[in-house]
């Protein structure tokens, strides 16, 4: 076996390397001592109930929370690595506590024998000794809050160290005491490479780690929406971006490139619409569906028309629209890329298998639930699973090590004890594969990890330090994961489908919501094209110049920003659609009526002059509307106006009075089919009726007319004999 030389592991030095030549009788004598001598310790190391009972009490008394942090640790140990470590102590009490000693312990001997064995130990529950030293230092006084860093270094040779005869993971305790009480512990491993020992080389487990690249802060760019609303459209490449990355995905990106180029297995898949807002696409091994598109969301709502009303239809979302959306990022036609559908919030069913083979994915990622439960060994992550559109390659992620390279702990109490911070986290997941790779040293196998969209670079960086070198695996792409002989098809296969969408309710209502609003904001944007834009067949000879243009430019504006709304567990959902109802509201706002000045009438009839702006580069056909609150003063109820581009046209209202007195106009503006938009304006009318009038004086000499014909008739009438 190659032995390499690391100057740096996980950012700690390491010492260079140092020959030990002991003779192989030896070495085997000490290995059957060690097994003996390490199940003595256990029996005589095991606590009773009631010591146990003692112990946990002791602790509870002296501490209210965890002292001890793990800031980084050797979790691959070498012949010739030594082991360092970098430990936080904080004082979580209320009382100050002396200076103490942080001691470093392992089990040269011991061997992990199950799953379960492994776990207890990360909780902090196991009860296997470790009476190895491996360093110790001192911890000075702290007060209530205070903290201090402590670091233990231990050379190849010291003897702890020395000791290990047997390649795989080792129990490490890290104990803090002070004035003779211990004040905390912590379990955390150390992983033994064959480097040096004299052991059976076994064939490494295949291992493929995918990175999801995608952008976390997706927003409008408000510039280019502006330039599309008033200036009557943009270009084809300007459209693409009006949704675009964040600016803290720029400073994201370039670390995380940096990693990449570190670590070129690394396989990145990429959302291609990400690569298309970049300048300069970085380099990736696949692609997603385009925005991430959910859709085993899309497969649990089973309701592809609201879909549609919202602006997303299935051909943006499409395998065929990624790779084109991929050709247009590198500029080239004819490139080429593996597409891969990921999985969203929800799970992949079987109609959501077949909803994503029916759009032109015969590939998906399973990042969870999708695992065989009752599995006695880490199995290849692929599975082929029959459907309705033919064959799926299922890639399922292993659970554990995914979660741990996601920076998630196995447990609770795994969390609040070693794997409560990166280091101890990683220290895990290369002790959990190096034993995976134990339960069947000679089976090949392919397990999946995939890591967070969210990743730090750091944790990744280190992540994949710690993987390449690690001799029991070995790092594979997806093609060739893709390629492995699947552990699951037919029958077997369809038996893990999840039956359940797992959708939960919040998620259902919240998606609900989204598409809701989305809905409302796609029907404004048709209404705006269909019945407030001037209504002028695109194909006749008058007809404006890239008019037709527009009109599907303004759609596929709000689509670009729905798939995006729509996308998985997207932090930055929200946000568009925020800018899907602000390209609405700039169509429908952008047509408004100028604010009218108080009218005073002192006349039967009076004109209300209303004006209309236009902020749009095309004219606009609308109604306008204006009713009072009064019986006694009305306007004339409506009237239809063209308003010219970026321009104002003016229509008048006629005003009637029957009395003194005041009221109030609404005006309001109505789209050619009779429905309101925009905000209303209200006039308020004053009336102040004169009898200098002409009608008055026609009013007031019939009046006078009719009293005079009375009165003759009074006076003239024949009179009855009898009065």
């Amino acid at each position: 076996m190659v032995v390499r030389k690391e100057t740096q592991q996980t950012g700690v030095k390491v010492n260079q390397p140092a020959q030990r030549n002991v003779p192989h009788g030896i070495r085997a004598l000490s290995a059957i001592l060690a097994m003996v001598m390490t199940m003595a310790l256990m029996l005589l190391y095991a606590p009773t109930p009631h010591a146990e009972a003692e112990e946990t009490q002791e602790k509870q008394e002296t501490q209210s929370g965890a002292m001890l942090s793990i800031d980084s640790s050797t979790a691959v140990l070498t012949d010739t690595s030594g082991y360092h470590l970098s430990a936080t102590v904080t004082n979580t009490t209320d009382q100050e506590i002396p200076s103490g000693t942080l001691t470093l312990a392992m089990n040269a001997f011991y061997t992990f024998v199950s799953r379960n064995d492994i776990q207890e130990w990360s909780e902090g529950i196991g009860q296997i000794p470790t009476p190895d030293i491996v360093g110790q230092s001192e911890v000075p006084a702290l007060q209530p809050g205070a903290s201090a860093n402590v670091r233990i270094d231990a050379e190849s040779s010291q003897e702890a160290l020395a000791s290990i005869h047997s390649w795989g993971p080792k129990p490490v305790t890290l104990n803090y005491e002070a004035d003779g009480v211990q004040q905390d512990e912590a379990h955390t491993f150390a992983t033994r490479t064959g480097a040096g020992l004299n052991t059976p080389d076994t064939p490494a487990m295949n291992i493929t780690i995918v990175q999801p690249l995608e952008a976390q802060g997706w927003t409008t760019d408000n510039t280019m929406l502006e330039q599309l609303v008033n200036k009557g459209g943009v270009t084809s490449a300007e459209l693409s971006k009006i949704a675009v990355p964040g600016k803290e995905d720029e400073a994201r990106l370039k670390s995380l490139e940096q990693t990449f180029t570190k670590h070129d297995k690394l396989q990145v898949v990429a959302d291609p619409t990400y690569l298309k807002a970049m300048s300069m696409p970085t380099q990736v091994d696949g692609i997603t569906q385009p925005a991430l598109f959910d859709i085993t969301a899309y497969s649990a709502l089973n309701d592809s028309k609201t879909y549609d009303s919202a602006g997303v239809g299935t051909s943006q979302w499409s395998a065929k629209q990624a790779l084109k959306s991929y050709q247009s990022a590198l500029g080239d036609p004819n490139a080429s890329m593996a597409t891969y559908a990921w999985q969203g919030t929800g799970n992949w069913t079987i109609e959501a298998l077949t909803k994503a083979k029916q759009q032109g994915y015969d590939t998906v990622i399973a990042t969870h639930d999708f695992e065989e439960s009752d599995a006695t060994t880490a199995e290849t992550g692929k599975a082929i699973v029959a459907t309705d559109a033919g064959d799926v390659t299922v890639l399922t992620a292993q659970s554990v090590l995914s979660d741990l390279a996601q920076g998630k702990a196995t447990s609770s109490d795994a969390d609040a004890n070693g794997e409560g911070t990166t280091a101890g986290r990683l220290a895990r997941f290369v002790a959990q594969s190096a034993f995976y790779q134990m339960e069947q040293p000679y089976a090949e196998r392919n397990l999946l990890v995939y890591l967070s969209d969210n990743s730090d670079p750091a944790v990744v960086d280190a992540l994949m330090t710690d993987v390449e070198q690690s001799p029991w695996l070995n790092i594979t792409d997806l093609n060739t994961l893709s390629n492995a002989d699947p552990a699951l098809s037919g029958d077997d296969a369809s038996a893990i489908v999840p039956q359940s969408d797992g959708v939960n309710d919040a998620t259902r209502a919240n998606l609900r919501q989204t598409l809701s609003t989305l809905v409302a904001s796609t029907n404004d944007i048709k209404r705006f094209n269909a019945s407030i834009l001037t209504d002028i067949a695109d194909d006749a000879k008058q007809a404006p110049a890239g008019l037709k243009a527009w009109r599907r430019q303004l759609v596929d504006a709000h689509g670009i920003m729905a798939l995006h709304a729509l996308g998985g567990e997207n932090p930055a959902g929200s946000t568009m659609v925020e800018g899907a109802g602000q390209l609405a509201s700039l169509l429908i706002n952008g047509v408004a009526i100028t604010p009218t000045e108080n009218v005073n009438v002192v006349s039967e009839t009076a004109q209300m002059p209303v004006t209309i702006s236009n902020s749009h580069p095309y004219p606009v056909t609308v109604k306008v509307s204006s009713l009072t609150n009064s019986m006694q003063i009305v306007t004339s109820r409506f009237d239809t106006v063209e308003v010219p581009a970026h321009g104002e046209a003016q229509v008048a209202f006629t005003i009637r009075v029957a009395t003194s007195g005041t009221a109030d106009a609404t005006l309001s503006l109505q789209d050619r089919q009779g429905i309101t938009f925009g905000a209303t304006q209200t006039t308020h009318i004053t009336s102040a009726l004169q009898i200098s009038d002409k009608s008055g004086f026609i009013i007031i000499g019939i009046a006078v007319l009719l009293g005079a014909l009375g009165l003759w008739r009074q006076f003239h009438r024949k009179k009855d004999p009898d009065e």
